[in-house]
């Protein structure tokens, strides 16, 4: 069967787009590692703030050469409430709780995000909810679970850094759901940019202990800090844009399952801690309900039709 042009555009798009989404989900996982380092130098508001303006300046400059532009009037809607929820109030609510629950406990509650953005894609953009993706996602949740319960008991828990877990989810998923209408009026770049600088504006209260405490912050922290706003916030967010632009908000949402897998295998690897066959078998859970929730049903053959006696 001959592949038409509209089909192969169509398939490139495809793969460009899960190329992109790929380096979004491993940049991400790096950046739990990064915030491990940096977070034991920076305060919450702090850090947020240092890798938003990392991430504004890159961005900036990359737009300049480009020569991008301002979005279009009625794309900064999306982008102000995306910019505040997800990049000011996400990164600030993560920071925090992390400092205050176990890792194991964060990356359960963080991990109901996926699945709010699927709700409030249904609800909200129309997205559709197949079965696959559905099914998937469970598989994956399934997978961040056994994860989390085989990190727990490291550390102590408290009522406030699981709320603080509870407002990173939310955040996550309404930023999402706020970011996709944009990315049909205003570039992928355009909304990353204007995204990370509206959230730097909304972290500046965070200046002050930013210059105090980058003073006595170690080299390696600060270091940190600048590769999680360059790489894991300039980059991965923008590569996340340009795949969220190509399908729906549940799928990218759902994508994100791998991050736990992966950051189990960066932890193994560079901070030498040996996962339990628990915390494998989680990682393999995930990793296989992405494939699941973003494979395609298979066509269904044309049928014969009978032979003429």
């Amino acid at each position: 069967m001959m592949t038409t042009p509209a089909q192969a555009t169509a398939r490139r798009t495809d793969r460009l787009a899960a190329g992109a989404a790929t380096v979004t989900v491993v940049l991400w996982a790096s950046a739990f590692v990064s915030i491990r380092s940096a977070g034991s130098a920076y305060s919450p508001g702090a850090l947020a703030l240092g890798r938003l303006l990392a991430g504004a300046v890159t961005l900036g400059a990359i737009c300049l050469i480009r020569r991008e532009g301002w979005p279009p009037r009625s794309a900064w809607r999306g982008i102000a409430v995306s910019g505040v929820l997800w990049f000011g109030v996400y990164m600030v609510a993560l920071n925090w709780g992390e400092q205050q629950v176990d890792a194991g406990t964060a990356a359960l509650v963080v991990n109901i995000g996926p699945i709010l953005i699927a709700l409030l894609g249904a609800r909200l953009l129309g997205d559709a909810m197949p079965p696959r993706l559905l099914a998937g996602m469970a598989v994956s949740f399934a997978g961040a679970v056994a994860v989390g319960l085989s990190m727990s008991g490291e550390g102590g828990s408290s009522v406030l850094g699981v709320v603080l877990c509870l407002l990173a989810a939310v955040t996550y998923a309404a930023g999402v759901v706020a970011q996709k209408p944009v990315l049909g009026r205003a570039s992928p770049l355009q909304a990353t940019t204007f995204g990370c600088l509206v959230g730097a504006v909304a972290c500046l209260p965070f200046a002050g202990q930013l210059v105090h405490e980058a003073a006595d912050a170690p080299v390696s922290a600060t270091l940190n800090m600048l590769y999680l706003g360059v790489f894991p916030t300039a980059l991965a967010f923008t590569t996340w844009a340009y795949a969220l632009a190509r399908t729906t908000a549940s799928r990218m949402g759902a994508t994100t399952y791998a991050v736990p897998a992966l950051v189990v295998l960066m932890s193994w690897l560079f901070l030498g801690e040996v996962p339990g066959l628990m915390t494998l078998a989680g990682g393999v859970l995930c990793l296989a309900g992405v494939a699941v929730s973003r494979s395609r049903p298979r066509a269904a053959a044309p049928e014969r039709e009978p032979e003429r006696a």
